[in-house]
């Protein structure tokens, strides 16, 4: 669990635990897709909803040649989301597995967001005419470690360009650490609509809209291996998000109070690669090269308010964003103009 917390705090979404999740294929590749897909499905949308917050912090597009550049850190907490922690697993759903106790009956199991341990499973199957049975134990998830939330940071700058257009890039260069990397690049477009009236200067209001898009990408080194051995055993994430916000914010000199409503839309692609040879159970000796991609793609509305301080070149914003997973955006910002 070490490595995948690290790649956790790394960039918000990572994958399963490495010993546990090789034990999967030992119930054959179908079933370890299946729980795979299921396990994962919540930590995919919570780091969509992560990576789509924190484009805008007022709605006053900076004038011709005014610039920020801030440091961006996103909390998408999941602590109350009793119902993203669990899923129903039920053997008859599966072709190999079923529990250890109470074998054939339908029972909740952690998602990567969870925290129940200690869910032994087996495989059984004829192999030379005799009974072969393989067992092993279900991974846990982030709250099991005590981890109730999803964390992100990138660099982000926005520069103003004319009649009351900014335009916005983030990034976040690859990071390596214990098997775990992660790049972030993202592209926005907000547009002043109030810096078109006549009226802009004396308005105690601004009026915007926001475009933000963010590619993710991390892979997840499996070294550590259980009943499964292979060569080059890797996880790939790739997520692509869209935002799309009306934002409002008042126009003071110092204090400031905005807030927006957004849709998001998202994908996240998690391949699993490499070569990954069962040595224990019915399906020793089975050998599944590149064996899966899981796809998750999450839309939903959103909505959140903020404040913003301004003292001369610095400036520090903080907001919270609802939606079907919560996020808490800070941000440090060095402008002018």
């Amino acid at each position: 669990m070490k490595n995948l917390l690290t790649c956790f705090l790394l960039c918000g979404f990572s994958a399963v635990m490495a010993q546990d999740f090789n034990d999967l294929f030992a119930a054959g590749v179908e079933d370890a897709e299946q729980f795979t897909t299921d396990y994962l499905e919540p930590l995919s949308e919570s780091a969509i909803y992560n990576f789509s917050t924190g484009w805008y912090n007022t709605a006053d597009a900076k004038p011709l040649g005014g610039f920020e550049i801030s440091i961006i850190g996103n909390i998408t907490g999941f602590k109350n989301k009793s119902d993203k922690k669990v899923f129903i697993l039920d053997p008859n759903d599966y072709q190999n597995l079923d529990f250890v106790n109470n074998p054939g009956v339908a029972r909740e199991v952690s998602t990567a967001l969870g925290d129940i341990s200690g869910v032994d499973v087996y495989v059984e199957g004829q192999v030379a005419g005799a009974t072969v049975r393989q067992t092993f134990e279900l991974p846990s998830g982030l709250s099991g470690e005590g981890l109730d939330f999803v964390p992100s940071g990138y660099v982000q700058a926005s520069v103003g360009l004319i009649k009351g257009t900014e335009i916005k890039a983030r990034f976040l260069p690859k990071i390596d650490t214990e098997g775990a990397s992660v790049g972030l690049i993202g592209f926005g477009l907000q547009h002043d609509f109030t810096k078109l009236l006549p009226a802009d200067k004396i308005l105690p209001v601004a009026i915007s809209a926001v475009i933000g898009y963010t590619k993710v990408n991390g892979d997840y080194d499996l070294t550590d291996v259980n009943l499964v051995q292979g060569n080059d055993q890797r996880i790939e994430a790739n997520i692509n998000t869209w935002a799309f916000n009306a934002v409002v914010s008042t126009k003071l000199p110092i204090i400031n109070f905005y807030g927006g409503l957004g849709y998001v839309t998202g994908k996240s692609v998690t391949d699993v690669l490499g070569t990954y040879e069962v040595s224990a159970g019915p399906f020793a000796s089975e050998t599944y090269e590149d064996p899966f991609s899981i796809t998750k793609k999450v839309s939903g509305v959103t909505g959140n308010i903020g404040t913003k301080l301004k003292l001369g070149f610095f400036r520090l914003n903080a907001d919270y964003t609802l939606g079907e997973f919560n996020t808490l955006t800070v941000g440090v910002n060095f402008g002018f103009r």
